[in-house]
């Protein structure tokens, strides 16, 4: 059993389920919070109300996170398809496929760490502000803080930390991924180069075998006496 290819397709099966922890509770969150993104947003308690004054972010943050974890679901699927058939075929992948999922995996790998970055600084801009009166940022889930905007901000903090855990959890299965694949190109490289000094050693035998001998001249016969 191809050892390494068992590995890869356990990585993309975890990554798979990682990329619907991404994806999915921001969409909820945005559904919950009317559109709006709580990443880098701001916001002041005010006094006579107890109501929190949002300074909304740009929607971006939260549609680059979706898409970062919709890239990985797709890349999941089509992986764990590619190399399941070449799994139960007892077959595996080319050098140039090694070559694009190395590639691919690399790109994966960067998009997951930029996810992770921005959803960790965005939420920490959050509940910096929304600690200024809670003790615990998760603390306001069970409080109404924004009657302008109609926010329902039940389940938010589960939701982005959730969705933190899965960026930084995909971001190590696609390193995972991509020190698998540049194994597995490491490993056609060496086959390839075996392959050339065998080539090489066996026209020299068989150039050597096709020599006619050395012929003896008279001058090397012995002098009989």
């Amino acid at each position: 059993m191809n050892v390494l290819l068992v590995i890869q397709l356990t990585v993309y099966i975890l990554a798979l389920v990682l990329a619907l922890c991404i994806s999915v509770p921001v969409i909820i969150h945005q559904q919950d919070f009317n559109g709006h993104c709580l990443l880098f947003s701001r916001g002041q308690w005010r006094e006579t109300d107890g109501q929190f004054v949002i300074s909304w972010a740009s929607k971006g943050y939260c549609i680059f996170v979706t898409l970062c974890g919709v890239m990985s679901l797709l890349a999941c699927c089509v992986q764990i398809h590619r190399l399941g058939h070449f799994l139960h075929r007892g077959q595996d992948s080319s050098f140039l496929g090694a070559f694009v999922d190395a590639v691919g995996s690399a790109f994966l790998c960067f998009m997951s760490l930029a996810a992770a970055m921005v959803i960790t600084l965005g939420f920490g801009t959050w509940c910096s502000d929304i600690t200024q009166r809670f003790e615990e940022c998760s603390y306001a889930e069970d409080e109404n803080i924004d009657q302008a905007d109609g926010i329902n901000t039940s389940g938010f903090y589960l939701l982005m930390g959730t969705a933190q855990f899965g960026a930084w959890a995909s971001w190590a299965c696609w390193t995972g991924a991509a020190v698998c694949a540049v194994l597995k190109l490491c490993r056609y490289h060496q086959r390839e180069n075996i392959r050339v000094s065998m080539a090489k050693e066996r026209r020299r035998l068989l150039t050597d075998g096709l020599q006619p001998p050395p012929q003896r001249s008279s001058s090397d016969d012995p002098i009989l006496e």
